[in-house]
């Protein structure tokens, strides 16, 4: 008689090597299921678990609605540890004898057994639902961490309402368990930065993913343990829990998942508690290189003749977040051999470089960028990285720097490359020495790329608009769907656009002679200088970004022509 386990590897026609595979799996303990996702993907092996067992099949989000009378009816806790999530019958019904369970395991019976304890004996009608599908379901109707924050309210009951010592409830393993999961789900959906924001009779988790604010899925009951969650991440900081006046900064190491993950912590005092905003930095992930910034030809080549001048100055401009020192680390990655000296001063290091010395500034031992600076050209450097230029003393140093034969790159926030120019001098730096020390600025903003899974054409209507931006184009452009891929965004990932801005002679008389930023930039489109309006285009003639994204970044009174 065929085994169960035989007749799921015969609806997959898994090879004899995959069988193999199953078999040494389920005979070492693993559910089948988990043995058959080791070598087939969520979708066939959900077909496969309703074709052998005559189940019913769910396999796209709009099945997955739950029933709110059985979601309530059964603690959330159950639910997300039996990783089910209640629906309503297979003719639409709601039969309160009756309920139907969507699962991935259909074989779990401890989990269905749970469900149907803790429902008071609601005999759960099986719904076969591929895994991922059903984790994304789950997250989006329980919430992060519904299980954990059930169990700590319920836990605590009226205790939670009242003042408890922090540093017990930050150790709580709960408590450390929910702010994992907050982490996990961040580096999931690849956000930069999580926001924990506390408002009146309410409390907010949002992730940055891909420069945007999403709202995180949390119970509502996660607000009475907001004064745990943040007790927690401060002592993760080494900072003081005490403190609930006064900002505080700090920096934790986590290893979630085998990923190794620097984050920068910021926590400032808001009228309903603290906020606290977490900058993720993940180590694990390979520095990008030039072309990975998203770098075309032309500016490619003008960045990377820049990085092999002996002496002068490299800028890279753009507000914050733009992906300034990003890029920064590319190129030092592509001159960083063993025959130059580089140091780099940052605040903070955001990564380590192999056979890079970084410095970090310090406030609080008085290490600012100057003082950093000066330190730095007495130890025969060949290249010197600030992170930013912020202050007139951290510019003249770095002018100095640049006429004594280093390579000076650096960061300052203006809008556009020729901003650069002006931005020097108003801090106080002689157009005489800008002129002669600057080399390139290279201004760059980033923009969401269209998800390959659901990005579609835009129709004859649509073009029209879009046209107005690209008079003459006549291949296709596309526009943003959402699917699930992509987190129903449209977009998924970024890439840079940049402005480049080469100083030839004309462009150091023009700013030595202490000219506008709308008259060097005016010389400059004379030399070919390529808006980040125009670079951004050129991301949606080649199908990878909309025009609407492009317009969203950049502005057409000074960053296009």
């Amino acid at each position: 008689m065929t085994t169960l386990t035989e007749r799921l590897c015969n609806e997959l026609a898994l090879d004899p090597t995959s069988r193999a595979v199953v078999d040494g799996r389920v005979a070492g303990g693993a559910a089948v299921a988990q043995a058959l996702l080791d070598v087939g993907d969520d979708d066939a092996v959900a077909q496969a678990f309703a074709s052998v067992l005559g189940l019913r099949l769910a396999s796209s989000p709009s099945e997955l609605v739950p029933e709110p009378a059985w979601l309530a009816r059964v603690p959330l806790r159950v639910w997300a540890a039996a990783r089910a999530l209640p629906l309503k019958g297979a003719d639409g019904s709601d039969d309160p004898l009756v309920m139907a369970v969507a699962v991935a395991d259909p074989l779990d019976a401890a989990a269905l057994d749970a469900v149907r304890v803790a429902s008071g004996g609601l005999l759960p009608e099986v719904v076969v639902v591929p895994r991922r599908l059903l984790l994304v379901a789950l997250r989006e109707h329980l919430g992060v961490g519904a299980d954990t924050v059930q169990s700590l309210v319920e836990g605590k009951g009226e205790e939670a309402r009242t003042e408890v010592d922090l540093a017990d409830a930050a150790e709580d393993a709960s408590i450390i368990r929910l702010v994992n999961q907050v982490l996990q789900e961040a580096l999931e959906r690849r956000a930069t930065d999580v926001h924990f924001e506390p408002f009146e009779g309410r409390y907010a988790v949002r992730y940055r993913v891909d420069g945007v604010l999403v709202e995180a899925k949390l119970p509502a009951e996660v607000r009475r343990l907001q004064a745990a969650i943040v007790s927690r991440l401060k002592i993760l900081a080494s900072l003081d829990i005490a403190e609930k006046r006064l900002p505080q900064d700090g920096r934790i190491k986590l290893r979630l998942s085998g990923r190794e993950v620097d984050v920068r912590v910021s926590i400032i005092p808001m009228l309903h508690g603290e906020a606290v905003v977490l900058r993720l930095l993940d180590r694990s992930a390979a520095l990008v290189g030039l072309v990975g910034t998203g770098m075309g030809g032309r500016d490619l080549d003008i960045f990377q003749h820049a990085l092999e001048l002996p002496h002068g100055i490299v800028l890279v401009t753009g507000p914050t977040g733009s992906g300034k020192t990003t890029s920064l680390y590319a190129g030092l990655s592509r001159i960083n051999t063993p025959d130059l000296k580089i140091i780099t001063i940052e605040d903070p290091v955001e990564y380590q470089l192999d056979g890079i010395n970084q410095i970090q500034v310090d406030g609080k031992t008085g290490l600012t960028f100057a003082k950093g600076l000066r330190a730095i050209l007495r130890h025969d450097p060949d290249v010197v990285l600030i992170g930013e230029i912020r202050d007139r003393e951290t510019a003249e140093i770095a002018v100095q720097a640049s006429l004594t034969g280093h390579l000076v790159l650096s960061t300052l926030h203006t809008n556009d490359a020729p901003g650069a120019v002006t931005r020097l001098i108003d801090m106080g730096i002689e157009p005489y020495l800008v002129a002669s020390t600057l080399e390139l600025v290279v201004a760059q903003r980033l923009v969401r790329l269209l998800c390959t899974h659901c990005k579609r054409e835009l129709t004859q209507a649509e073009r029209v608009d879009a046209l107005a931006v690209l008079p003459g184009h006549s291949g296709p452009l596309y526009g943003p769907v959402g699917c699930r891929e992509c987190n129903n965004t449209g977009y998924s990932g970024r890439s840079g656009i940049f402005e480049s801005m080469a100083m030839s002679p004309t462009l150091r008389h023009v700013a030595g002679e202490r000219a506008s930023t709308q008259v060097l930039r005016e010389a400059a489109d004379k030399e070919g200088l390529v808006s980040l309006r125009d670079d951004g285009l050129r991301l949606v003639r080649e199908g990878k970004t909309s025009v609407v994204e492009v317009l969203r970044n950049t502005h057409a009174g000074t960053l296009g022509r």
